[in-house]
């Protein structure tokens, strides 16, 4: 009956890819594996469990083979992903220390893998870098399959569904997505997960709403149970009554119509009312997600990391391996310019040359990123030389140096890459001698001397995620100080002037590739601050952009002088909201609301 009125669950979670959609619940949850201990008596028997781990190891790798050889085209751009779950079975970390457990401990397979996961996964979730923090759900993926073979129990079903469903799991791997049929998916919500787990890369290049992070959905939605998927908003409504289902299926046609009106402008320049233009290019972590690049709209590749083929393996990625990768994207990418970022990992996380961890009390303050790069000097001459090499064909590479704080740092890693130049030189390789050097504005001491290391480079990039970090003295990761984490902070915003006006001063274009890039909450205040270009995921490009062609720069100068002379973050925010409120409400309705980046 029209209006009925029923008990609607709303959860709210994290919405990391954007639409609404309306339809049952579907759950691919796997069956619980259970996992005993017992104890090896015999020197035979400990042999024995060695082996019957290395062979589920080897029917796990087949079981990914075969996945990876069956891709859907929909997922052939995310095959790599399926390349690192390959990489993760024979990781130190967890193939050679299971082994190692069994060996010392005599204990059975199950028991000494799941104590090399967990110590795994206590490391991976100290790293400061979201995106590699969240790679431990590929860890316990992998663990979950070899679990499975060692039990008997084979690999899970997961492609049953006969119609249109809201697919609902505890976690959603690319393997088991791969096996689902997309075309009868109509969106993502997970327990776990975040902005930068493979759900959320997948949802977002395949333009299918998704919200993770829900801790118990699973729990709370039946199959069959109707469901409204909000990724705008990141909620999730079970059971909803009639009339909330009318206003989402409003909602859902004029999110729609908006985004088929950004999408039909997203390859135009990003030009205000008023005729300035900005440039907006994308952050990547893989060369899957050139396609997001492109069809979003992305004029470059503002950030690219490089730690991802250093992670998992437990040895260094040789010069040709570096090269190869380097070129596929400065040939995907041209004739636009990539900003490759040298290598920004801790010692902690990476294995030295002495083969060894490094065991680090502060990881944030520790030796990290330029600092490692100094001190493992050849581990930073053979990513350097290949990216040289990878810079002759199309001269579209650009070189970033991350978390320099001083020019003693900065003097000492130009001199690395002046050896690079000439070792290259010597053995007759081409390269790009005019080849732009860039600095990641992300320290608080580089903020204060920014008038002198801007006179030393040709571009400043500011890594908004980080400076915030720094400049209010909070872990981001940490669940007791989290709240405190605050882009809007008076202090922050000062320091993005002092970096924009110091580049400015000394000729040098300044660009923002931190989150804060890609919030359009922020976009007001940055876009005042005369920044020459902004940096994002490539899914929120399209609506930085209409944006951008909403407001004229002349009145944005004046929001950002204004929100300068305000005291406290919560005034700022305060007035923010004012100002969507009346000058943007035609679009602010489809943005995510202001919140914290980091939750």
């Amino acid at each position: 009956m029209p209006g009925t009125k029923r008990k609607c669950k709303s959860i709210t979670g994290i919405g990391v890819a954007p639409g609404i959609a309306i339809g049952k619940a579907f759950h691919v949850d796997n069956d619980e594996i259970p996992i005993v201990t017992y104890r090896l008596e015999r020197e035979s028997q400990v042999k024995e469990e060695i082996e019957r781990f290395k062979s589920a190891v080897k029917q796990t790798e087949g079981d990914l083979e075969a996945i990876k050889k069956n891709l859907p085209k929909e997922f052939r751009d995310h095959a790599s992903i399926l390349d690192t779950y390959l990489m993760i079975l024979k990781d130190h970390m967890i193939y050679n220390e299971t082994i190692e457990t069994i060996k010392k401990q005599k204990i059975n397979a199950e028991w000494a893998l799941k104590q090399a996961i967990l110590t795994t996964g206590r490391v991976f979730e100290s790293i400061d870098d979201d995106y590699i923090r969240s790679r431990i759900s590929d860890i316990r993926y992998v663990g979950d399959r070899i679990f499975r073979h060692l039990a008997g129990m084979g690999t899970p079903k997961v492609n049953c569904n006969k119609e249109r469903v809201i697919i609902v799991a505890h976690d959603l791997s690319p393997a088991d997505a791969a096996q689902i049929q997309l075309e009868k998916v109509m969106a993502f919500v997970t327990d776990l997960g975040g902005s930068t787990s493979h759900t959320s890369i997948i949802a977002r290049s395949l333009n299918i709403p998704a919200v993770v992070g829900l801790k118990n959905v699973t729990d709370q939605a039946s199959n069959g149970d109707i469901m409204i998927v909000d990724g705008i908003e990141g909620k999730v409504i079970i059971d909803p009554d009639e009339d909330t289902i009318a206003r989402y299926y409003e909602k859902q046609s004029e999110y729609e119509n908006y985004i088929k009106t950004i999408i039909r402008s997203a390859h135009e320049r990003a030009e205000t009312l008023d005729g300035h233009k900005i440039k907006v290019e994308a952050n990547i972590e893989m060369l899957e997600e050139i396609v997001a690049v492109f069809d979003n709209g992305a004029e470059g590749i503002g950030l690219y990391r490089t730690e991802f083929l250093y992670m998992n393996r437990d040895d260094v990625p040789s010069e040709d391996e570096l090269f190869n990768t380097y070129s596929e994207l400065a040939e995907l990418i041209a004739p636009k310019t990539v900003n490759i970022r040298t290598l920004d990992l801790g010692a902690d996380k990476f294995l030295l040359t002495s083969g060894k961890l490094r065991e680090e009390s502060n990881p944030a303050l520790g030796l990290r990123s330029i600092r490692l790069c100094l001190k493992e000097e050849e581990l930073f001459f053979t990513q350097l030389r290949a990216i040289l090499r990878a810079s002759s064909a199309y001269r579209n590479i650009r070189i970033i140096f991350p978390m320099i704080s001083g020019m003693e740092e900065l003097l000492q890693a130009k001199a690395i890459l002046s050896r690079a130049k000439k070792s290259l030189e010597r053995d007759g390789i081409d390269f790009d001698e005019n080849i732009p050097l860039g600095l990641m504005m992300e320290v608080p001491a580089a903020v204060a001397i920014a008038d002198m290391l801007a006179r030393e480079v040709d571009f400043f990039s500011i890594g908004t995620n980080d400076l915030i970090q720094y400049t209010l003295a909070i872990d981001r990761v940490s669940e007791h100080v989290a709240h405190l984490y605050e882009p809007l902070h008076p202090a922050v915003l000062r320091s993005i002037k002092q970096i924009v006006d110091a580049g400015h001063r000394n000729g040098i274009p300044v660009s923002i590739c931190g989150e804060m890039a890609g919030e359009p909450f922020y976009l007001p205040i940055l876009l005042g601050f005369g920044l020459n270009s902004l940096s994002m995921t490539p899914g929120a490009i399209p609506r930085i952009k209409n944006m951008i062609r909403n407001i004229k720069l002349s009145e944005a100068r004046e929001f950002t002088q204004k929100a300068l002379e305000l005291t406290t973050a919560e005034d700022i925010i305060s007035y923010l909201q004012d100002l969507m409120d009346k000058r943007f409400s035609n679009i602010f309705a489809f943005l995510n609301p202001p919140a914290p980046i980091f939750s």
